[in-house]
């Protein structure tokens, strides 16, 4: 087990450059099972998830090497077979991701169930209708079992925009034969990072950022070499934490057409920033964080969705930074119902949350935040944890601190540079 000894309060200094996008690089590694040439992937983030998903490419038979950080070479040729570790796809929830691609490939596979974050039920009803509809068949038999002798393509309705299933049904469809139309399809900027890429490789996708996507099956796709977009969510974490601590940094990877909604969300914050050429954002302070007001003095809210709503991958931020702002605001996790179960670890450092249920928590700020010792529970209440205890005055701890390094490459190390106080204990 890992923990991080935070001591604050800190204030960063110089600037922050984002990793490759987590929830891009996780569908484009799997799917580079459907080319038998070899993928040369740039900026791949080297965090927890990736290294798992890789290790399971290799238990199937892929070479897979590094020539330079944050490049990988894939090969998957000569492979004939599906197997799947169970020991690493229990370890992340990404291994669902290899249902498409695998039966594309092979016409078969067998899953272990899938594992991931507890952040409440995780239903994986979307891939399966969706692979039905291609004309796969679906059983659960110590895993979720997929076979089809032939994909044809379809007019495929998702019952819910779920991302990883529109990834499996996009992956599946690029090798089905004929023309498929997916539905109610999510259009986060991770689906049309994917998207292009396989594009890359000779697929035929259309309508990319749309929640209306057409394909065109190919009979193969070729090999490429591809540069994973930067991560807006570890953006908008580090806008954040440079917010809370009064930091005027400047941040990379800033991409207007990424942040919109993350743009909204922290205006009702006031955490304020300007973009500059190249990609990058100046934060900017005019006086201290104030919470922005609805229409006649109600209290504001900020809730998550399906994109391009604000994204559910920062709604723990936003707690922690709504703690520093003057005013009242309703954060609303409509996606997960045991996400916001981490703010009994806030409400120990002070802070002044009203948990109204799974969902809903109302925020009063400013609060002094107090250090505490705690656990991480999940990658992004991890991630709000490190952003409050570099708020707090004096040492934390962060147990669990493993969880963070999932979806956050060397966070620690990166923010040391800048002037953050961080000590791993292992």
């Amino acid at each position: 087990m890992t923990s991080f000894l935070v001591r604050g309060p800190t204030r960063l200094h110089g600037h922050f450059e984002p990793s490759g996008n987590k929830n891009a690089a996780l569908p484009i590694i799997a799917a580079c099972l459907l080319t038998e040439e070899p993928v040369i992937l740039h900026n791949v983030p080297q965090i927890g998830d990736v290294k798992s998903l890789l290790l399971i490419l290799e238990g199937m038979g892929a070479s897979v090497t590094s020539p330079d950080p944050g490049t990988f070479r894939i090969h998957c040729n000569g492979m004939t077979g599906s197997e799947i570790s169970e020991e690493q796809a229990s370890i992340i929830r990404a291994s669902i991701l290899l249902a498409g691609p695998s039966l594309a490939r092979f016409g078969e596979v067998t899953l272990p169930p899938p594992g991931g974050d507890v952040i409440g039920r995780r239903r994986i009803d979307s891939h399966v209708h969706g692979l039905e509809g291609l004309g796969a068949s679906y059983s659960f038999l110590d895993g979720h079992r997929f076979r089809a002798g032939t994909l044809k393509g379809s007019v495929v309705f998702m019952d819910e925009p779920s991302v990883t299933g529109t990834e499996n049904l996009i992956m599946a469809s690029v090798l089905a034969k004929g023309h498929t139309t997916i539905e109610n399809a999510a259009c986060e900027p991770h689906v049309q990072d994917l998207c292009h890429f396989l594009n890359t490789l000779g697929a035929r996708i259309s309508g990319i950022g749309s929640n209306i996507l057409q394909i065109d099956g190919v009979e193969r796709l070729s090999g490429g070499e591809y540069t994973i977009c930067p991560d807006h969510i570890e953006v908008g974490s580090i806008m954040a934490l440079a917010a809370v601590t009064r930091s005027p940094i400047t941040i990379g990877g800033y991409r207007p057409e990424m942040n919109k909604p993350i743009d909204l969300g922290w205006a009702r914050l006031g955490i304020q920033y300007d973009p500059l050429p190249d990609d990058i954002a100046q934060m900017r302070f005019n006086g201290p964080l104030t919470v922005l007001p609805d229409l006649g003095g109600a209290i504001p809210k900020i809730e998550d969705g399906p994109w391009p709503s604000f994204p559910a991958d920062l709604t723990s931020i936003a707690l922690v930074a709504a703690t520093q702002a003057y005013g009242s605001i309703l954060i609303h996790e409509k996606m997960f119902e045991s996400r916001m179960f981490f703010v009994d670890r806030l409400i120990v450092m002070g802070a002044q949350i009203v948990l109204c249920d799974p969902h809903r928590a109302v925020v009063m700020g400013p609060n002094k935040l107090t250090p505490s010792t705690m656990s991480s529970p999940d990658i992004r209440a991890g991630m709000a944890l490190l952003i409050a205890a570099l708020v707090a005055e004096g040492d934390s701890v962060i147990h669990n601190a493993e969880q963070i390094e999932r979806g956050y490459e060397g966070i620690d190390t990166r923010l040391g540079m800048m002037g953050a106080d961080i000590r791993r204990i292992d």
